[in-house]
Order: C-alpha cells, then sequence, then structure tokens
C-alpha cells in the first residue's frame, strides 16, 4: 500500500530533473526578487530609523523631566526641612574643600573620581532628601564618558539660587542671591536645575555674567536642541534655543566662553535666573 505524506509538498516538488541535473522549482525567489525584497527592507528601515530615533530622543526627554522633578522636589524639601534655607551651591574650589553642597563632585575630563564616584552624589546636602539616588542627577540623553568611565553627573543648578559660600557677589552682584524660598517672590518664573552641556559642567554652579552676553557655562540641547529646567514652584520645561551657536556639540574637552550673539537664547535665561536688586 502506498505511504501518504500530510505535507502538502514533496521532495520531488521542489528539485525536478533537467538536462543539466536538477533545476530549481517555481516556489524558489529568483535572484531579481530577492534583491527587489532587501530594497524593500531598506527602504522601510531608511524610513522607520528617523521615527524610532525620535521616538528615543521623547523618551529620554521624558526621563530627564523625571529626574528633575525629583531633584527639585529634594530641594523643596531640604528648604522645608531647614527653616526655609536652600541647599548650599557651591563652585569649584569649596566643593572640592568641603563637600558640603547639594552636589559634592567636580567633574572633568581626566580620571577624576568624582566623575564617577556617585557617593559624591548619595552623600550631598541632597543626598538623604532624594532617598539617596543618584540616577536623578544624570539625563539619559548625557552619553559622554570621562576616561575612567560614565560620568555620573550632568544636571546643574542656577548660581543665583542657594547659598554660593565663599563665590558671594562673585560674578553677579547686581543681582538678588536666593537664599530662602520665600525670598523668590516669582517661583515659577526662576530656574532651579538644568542639563548643562558637558564641556562646561564641572561643579553644580551654573554660573554666566549676566551683564556680559557670554556663555562661560553652556545650557544644555540633548533634546533636539532643547534644554530641560525646572523651576522654584516645581515645575519643568523644556525650551528648544533659536541661536545655532547655542546648541555646542560635545567635543571633550574645556571650552572658553565664547559671545552670546545674537542675545536672544541668553536673554531668555537671563530673565529666568534672577532680577536686579532694587
Amino acid at each position: 500500500m502506498p505511504q501518504h505524506s500530510d505535507s502538502v509538498f514533496g521532495p520531488s516538488d521542489f528539485l525536478r530533473p533537467s538536462a543539466f541535473g536538477f533545476r530549481i522549482s517555481s516556489f524558489a525567489f529568483t535572484l531579481i526578487e530577492l534583491l527587489v525584497v532587501i530594497g524593500i527592507i531598506a527602504l522601510l528601515a531608511a524610513l522607520l530609523l528617523p521615527v524610532l530615533a525620535k521616538s528615543k530622543a521623547k523618551a529620554q526627554g521624558v526621563t530627564c523631566a523625571n529626574n528633575l522633578q525629583q531633584l527639585s522636589l529634594a530641594w523643596a524639601l531640604y528648604a522645608e526641612d531647614n527653616g526655609d534655607w536652600l541647599v548650599n551651591n557651591h563652585g569649584v574650589p569649596e566643593t572640592l574643600a568641603r563637600r558640603d553642597t547639594w552636589a559634592n563632585n567636580v567633574e572633568d575630563w581626566q580620571s577624576s573620581d568624582d566623575n564617577t564616584n556617585i557617593t559624591y552624589l548619595t552623600d550631598s546636602d541632597l543626598g538623604p532628601y532624594a532617598n539617596g539616588s543618584a540616577r536623578i542627577y544624570k539625563c539619559p540623553a548625557d552619553r559622554e564618558p570621562a576616561p575612567n568611565g560614565p560620568r555620573i553627573r550632568s544636571m546643574s543648578m542656577n548660581a543665583m539660587v542657594g547659598d554660593p559660600g565663599e563665590l558671594t557677589n562673585r560674578f553677579n552682584p547686581l543681582y538678588v542671591q536666593f537664599y530662602k524660598l520665600a525670598e523668590v517672590s516669582n517661583p515659577s518664573g526662576i530656574f532651579v536645575f538644568l542639563d548643562e552641556q558637558a564641556d562646561t559642567l564641572n561643579d553644580g554652579f551654573f554660573v554666566n555674567r549676566l551683564e556680559e552676553y557670554s556663555w562661560g557655562n553652556v545650557p544644555g540641547s540633548y533634546h533636539n536642541g532643547a534644554v530641560n529646567l525646572s523651576f522654584a514652584d516645581g515645575h519643568e520645561e523644556s525650551h528648544r534655543w533659536v541661536v545655532p551657536g547655542t546648541v555646542r556639540p560635545v567635543l571633550r574637552t574645556r571650552i572658553d566662553k565664547f559671545p552670546a550673539s545674537p542675545p536672544t537664547d541668553f536673554d531668555w535665561l537671563k530673565a529666568r535666573t534672577s532680577f536686579k536688586k532694587p
């Protein structure tokens, strides 16, 4: 009795005899058909990759904003627990000497322990109010490593917010320094945290001389040319820069200050930094 197979096709359906041995059946791809399929796949990939990249960038922006929100909450809790006094906001020398500020590390492009040791963040003045979390100090879109590993912080704090210690009145003596939360008369209009461009990031003290119109510390632009900021009332904003020169590629080296020209972006941030003393 002949044996029957459950298969629709048998071996003879795919390999049929010809004058030169066997020929490929009509069910197989020809070379032209294969090239067409490859071309379609390449076209679809070219169409989808930019969409996927934008989706990834958007997700990173949301994570960055969430990190800023948690930092802002820790900042507000600190003030509430310390008689309305805002957390210290020290520059490089005092940060290194005392380690008594909101972020106790000073980053560079060398192999400094400050680049990678999360203890400088978890044991900082804000650390206990942030549940010892180090990840909230970092924007996920900032992926530039130091020679000794991934840098642990990309956030900085407005230099006019908090106690600057030995840097008091050093850069902007004509403008109000906010020591207490109650002194911020327009909390929705004064920024506290932002992501900073990696080449100017060292301490957590984000400062520019407001009357000079030069960028010394450069705001970040990791989110399709935009920066994320948090404000004294707790809300976050994403602001896209309009001057091409404000959006700086990361070169992994300390950059010198450069003119804010035209001043459009500088004026926008200046108006949200502080206001002149009466």
